[in-house]
């Protein structure tokens, strides 16, 4: 039986600690020390997962070194704007288990993917990866059906780390385009919100609907321009994910959108969320870097626009069905 690591007791965090606790030792790390204790005493993780219990075979750890004592592979679920410093605080430790990050966003200020980040804190030579798809915390953890997808620029890494997370209701596929599944993970939050947008106004599924395809158009020729894989965004890390977080009834980013369009501020928003909305952030880092790249990113300007400078959602909606007759293309 392996160990293996997980660095963030979030919900998405504590439903892969649960799901990988069924065939590995598991370390569920967290850094609030309050939090850790309370997950200790309840057996579950209330604050953010809810009453599903902890296997025998899960920890809960807040000293970082303890945590990633003997981990055959660390699996970093931070959010994007403290990857940076656990990545810091993982080399800090001397630990050299392989690591995969499943955060899905750009850090805040440098519009950096978190690979990028990964090869500035830990250089080329270190073996990492990212997993994504199409995933909610709630339903992993309940034991349902789910598939994602593990990146890596070494197919060893991608492989190994691969066999260690697949198995029970988890299905994983493997992939060499880091860039493309990274750039997936991050613009489907944009999308979700504008498409929260949309149905909170009632604009009904014919709108929704035209949201997503425009939308995944627009995450593929961003990742494309970055370097990506065209055929990626076709996958679990594209369409799957951004067709699940625009649509399900667990998509936080959705709930920005839906909460926006009755008229709350953004403000009071984040903090009756209580969970981390990533799209919040990336959006406007998406829409910075698309223009760097000369990208033209439609949907993603009007969500910034509302998020940033205050814009109504009903004229984001009017300015993007104004646009001037054009081809469909990506």
């Amino acid at each position: 039986m392996k160990k293996i690591a997980v660095l963030g007791a979030g919900a998405w965090g504590t439903a892969l600690a649960i799901q990988l606790s069924q065939r590995h030792q598991v370390a569920l790390w967290t850094r609030n020390i309050e939090h850790a204790d309370a997950m200790r005493r309840a057996g579950c993780n209330s604050q953010y997962l809810g009453d599903f219990a902890f296997h025998a075979n899960l920890t809960v750890e807040h000293a970082l070194g303890a945590a990633l004592d003997d981990a055959s592979l660390i699996v970093s679920v931070v959010p994007s704007s403290g990857f940076r410093q656990m990545l810091t605080d993982i080399r800090h430790t001397g630990s050299n288990a392989p690591l995969i990050w499943a955060s899905k966003g750009l850090e805040p200020a440098t519009a950096k993917l978190p690979y990028e980040v990964a090869e500035e804190v830990l250089g080329d030579d270190c073996s990492w990866g990212v997993l994504s798809g199409p995933s909610f915390a709630a339903e992993l953890a309940r034991g349902l059906p789910t598939a994602v997808t593990i990146a890596s620029a070494s197919e060893q890494l991608a492989n190994e780390a691969g066999v260690l997370v697949h198995g029970g209701h988890m299905r994983v596929y493997t992939s060499h385009d880091v860039i493309g599944v990274s750039v997936g993970g991050a613009v489907k939050n944009v999308m979700a919100i504008a498409a929260g947008i949309s149905d909170g106004m009632k604009f009904g599924s014919n709108a929704r609907a035209a949201l997503i395809t425009r939308g995944l158009a627009e995450m593929t020729r961003f990742g494309v321009a970055l370097g990506g894989k065209k055929e990626t965004f076709m996958g679990l890390t594209g369409a799957g994910d951004l067709i699940l977080t625009c649509t399900g009834e667990y998509s936080r980013n959705r709930e920005v959108g839906l909460r926006l369009a009755a008229g709350q501020t953004l403000p009071d928003i984040l903090q009756q969320l209580g969970h981390v909305a990533e799209g919040v952030h990336t959006t406007r880092e998406v829409f910075n870097r698309a223009a760097m790249l000369g990208v033209e990113m439609p949907i993603t300007a009007e969500v910034n626009q509302v998020l940033s400078n205050g814009r109504s959602p009903r004229e984001a909606v009017e300015n993007l069905l104004g646009r001037e007759q054009k081809p469909e293309a990506l």
